[in-house]
């Protein structure tokens, strides 16, 4: 792998593994949901404006033809999953939002099947069971009582978004670049949070200092530069060969909550993490990789 594409993808998932926990101390220091997700997206489109604006980016407005599907899964992946993640915060812990989102690749792994036909082989099929039950492990550890409560669900209907927008997304990669698409993306699922507006300026004024301040690290690190350097590794080298830095998120999640807000998952939800994390790894590294050796021994076979 290009050390300069490991360094970036490393530096990306610790940054959105501190996310986490500034939601948390966000949210306890005066912001509402709504009015922190609305602040952190006002400054990085700001911030993508800026660097759209720049001679060397060379940025490109998208073809009208694109308009539509940009928009709809901006809303999707950026409006959507923030919305979902950020409300399901209130009442879920940082790490364990950490775990659930980790397991995310599940979902994509579904989703990539049945919309882009993508097989499985039989390692597979095991390894995407394991991971669902680690899902439900890490929800019902994540309730006061044995159950799942309404905060786990939204975070897991924002790791459902954030898979299929990573699935629908990737014909529009052939046209743009990872920098361009990051930006319409921002721009347009932005635009459903401004429902969010009364209130806001009354939320900073009155919000703790540190809550101010995270909620400004929030919008320019993890929703802005984190997305920007994640894309230039990605621009460095393929997707495949550093999608398993991502793995590290969740353990991000969890160690920053320790040492930030002193928050800790409970054991159940850290065992379904585990658990769910490595079926993740197994359909990654072997489920694909078996299918891709079924399938070309039935080539074989037939010719």
């Amino acid at each position: 792998m290009n050390s300069k594409a490991l360094l970036l993808a490393l530096l990306t998932v610790f940054i959105w593994g501190s996310t986490f926990a500034a939601n948390s101390v966000t949210l306890q220091g005066g912001y509402s949901a709504g009015h922190l997700i609305l602040f952190r997206f006002v400054i990085a489109s700001m911030i993508f404006i800026f660097i759209a604006l720049l001679p060397v980016v060379k940025f490109r407005l998208p073809a009208k033809e694109d308009l539509l599907k940009i928009l709809l899964l901006g809303i999707l992946g950026i409006s959507g999953y923030h919305i979902c993640a950020t409300f399901g915060q209130i009442t879920v812990s940082a790490g364990t939002a950490g775990l659930l989102i980790g397991s995310g690749p599940i979902f994509t792994t579904l989703f990539a099947m049945w919309f882009l036909k993508e097989r499985l082989g039989k390692i597979g099929w095991a390894g995407l069971g394991f991971g669902l039950i680690g899902i439900v492990i890490i929800s019902i550890g994540a309730g006061d009582s044995f159950g799942i409560s309404p905060g786990v669900v939204l975070i897991i209907f924002a790791a459902i978004a954030t898979s299929l927008f990573f699935v629908f997304q990737k014909p529009l990669f052939k046209k743009y670049t990872a920098i361009e698409l990051t930006a319409y993306f921002t721009w347009a699922g932005t635009i459903p949070f401004f429902i969010f507006t009364p209130g806001l300026l009354e939320t900073i004024q009155n919000a703790t200092i540190e809550a101010n301040m995270t909620a400004v690290y929030i919008g320019i690190f993890p929703t802005a530069i984190a997305y920007l350097t994640w894309a230039i590794a990605l621009s460095l080298t393929t997707a495949s060969s550093i999608s398993s830095v991502l793995y590290l998120e969740p353990v991000i999640a969890i160690i920053v909550a320790w040492i930030w807000i002193s928050e800790l998952p409970s054991m159940l939800s850290i065992t379904g993490g585990v658990i769910a994390i490595t079926g993740v790894i197994i359909v990654n590294y072997f489920g694909k990789r078996h299918s891709l050796i079924e399938r070309k021994t039935t080539e074989s076979s037939v010719t």
